[in-house]
């Protein structure tokens, strides 16, 4: 069986474009950017011990008092919206680093 096939022949980098990877890999923006993520996922794995919390001693103050506690309900919607300004940061979202780099710790709902 004879396969007359030829493989073509690889083409210099910049014919593909390949100048703009160049760019970016050397981009101190962007490794910057990737250390600024690790430390707002690190944040973000407290934020989940601190929720936890809250639900645990949210529960149980319901459970002995019949009511919900009006600051563990803000800390609660706090950290909600911290969470979402963290999610937006780490998916490209916005360039706005959370708390306590950005912006100032969150109250209230987040802005839409």
């Amino acid at each position: 069986m004879n396969n007359d096939k030829q493989t073509p022949e690889p083409t210099p980098a910049a014919d593909h474009g390949d100048d703009g990877l160049v760019e970016n890999v050397q981009s101190g923006s962007t490794w910057m950017r990737l250390f600024f993520m690790i430390v707002v996922v690190f944040l973000y794995s407290i934020s989940r011990i601190v929720v936890g919390a809250v639900v645990v001693v949210q529960f149980f103050w319901v459970l002995f008092t019949g009511n919900t506690n009006a600051n563990l309900l803000d800390l609660g919607q706090s950290l909600a919206t911290y969470t979402y300004q963290i999610i937006g940061y780490l998916t490209f979202t916005t360039e706005v680093r959370p708390f306590p780099i950005d912006a100032d710790w969150p109250s209230g709902p987040p802005a839409g």
